[in-house]
């Protein structure tokens, strides 16, 4: 069983030593361990002090290409390093290294396909408390939108099983965090949540420069994954509330024309009119999108048969070798 702890940094060449010395060297079910840094387009020595601690995997952006990416680019890693097992962790060492023995339980007892880790919002001391408010009513909506029992939505300290990995596909150029839970929920993962310990922040957060920007970003992430998972009821929705808004001056005018008063209000025709319209080609939209995902589902389904068969083929080449290697140690035995 091969384990991967992947680490995304951007300038983290002074936080990252203490996150790398602070990671588990062994764990029980585990048999190989290496980490993972990607590297997202850092302009300090990031890569440099990766290779000084033994990091056994380097992904290197050229450019800044944003958290959600360099994520992805890790996971892309992961599995084709063979791991069976990729936690996710931060740089900042906002998460403690230990408690990824946790993490990776629920998955090595075929519990969860995902397993997060609480960081305990509510009573976290190291939260204020209109950032405990925000991350509460946060993962209050995600576990709704992705019908999963998770209480910390945006922790980004995850295990994840290597089935899973090849099911998700982040598209968000902000964070994967609530879109991998969307998708997770969308097709029906095992999702499980883990309590673990968190230190105290060292720097600002790079993933945003202000509350609003953080809320804005997170806000049409969560909406655009959730769309994309399931378009026809949001656009249903959206069409019936537009064709209702619209029904309302309609029914005003009937009224009115029929106790012979309909003249002075054709305003009310101008305005349901075109917003019944609008109702109904929203529905129309919603239909065509659903169909649309269901082709993309067609071809996630393929991807991840051609992840199958990859492994196959890489299991069946590491058998070979290895029954090479052993032939040619008992013929070199025998010349002996």
């Amino acid at each position: 069983m091969k384990l991967i702890i992947q680490i995304p940094c951007y300038n983290e060449a002074d936080s990252l030593p203490e996150t790398l010395v602070a990671l588990p060297r062994q764990i029980d079910g585990i048999d190989i361990i290496e980490i993972l840094v990607i590297d997202d387009g850092s302009k300090d020595n990031t890569s440099d002090v990766a290779r000084r601690f033994g990091v056994h995997h380097i992904v290197r952006h050229r450019t800044n290409r944003g958290l959600a990416a360099a994520f992805q680019s890790g996971i892309n890693k992961a599995l084709a390093e063979g791991a069976d097992i990729i936690v996710n962790t931060d740089a900042d060492n906002q998460y403690e290294g230990r408690d990824i023995c946790k993490l990776v339980e629920p998955v090595l007892a075929g519990e969860a396909d995902i397993v997060v880790g609480d960081r305990g919002v509510r009573d976290n001391a190291h939260f204020g408390p209109f950032k405990r408010l925000l991350q509460m009513f946060g993962s209050a909506t995600v576990k709704k939108l992705s019908n999963t029992q998770i209480t910390d939505a945006v922790s980004g300290f995850r295990a994840i099983s290597r089935a899973a990995a090849q099911k998700i596909n982040i598209t968000s150029s902000f964070s994967y965090t609530t879109e991998m839970l969307i998708q997770a929920g969308r097709k029906r993962m095992a999702v499980v949540s883990v309590p673990v310990r968190t230190n105290g922040a060292i720097r600002p957060s790079r993933l945003f420069k202000s509350i609003p920007q953080f809320i804005t970003n997170t806000a049409a992430t969560m909406i655009r994954a959730y769309a994309m998972y399931n378009p026809l009821k949001v656009f249903v929705l959206a069409g019936s509330i537009a064709a209702l808004v619209g029904a309302a001056p309609i029914i005003r005018f009937v009224y009115f024309y029929a106790i012979g008063e309909g003249g002075g209000h054709i305003q009310s025709l101008v305005i349901g009119g075109p917003l019944i319209v609008l109702g109904v080609v929203a529905i129309m939209f919603g239909a065509v999108a659903d169909l649309v995902g269901r082709n993309r589902q067609l071809l996630e389904q393929s991807l991840e048969r051609l992840c199958h068969i990859e492994d196959r083929l890489r299991s069946n080449n590491e058998q070979s070798q290895g029954e090479f290697n052993g032939k040619s140690s008992l013929r070199d035995g025998t010349d002996g």
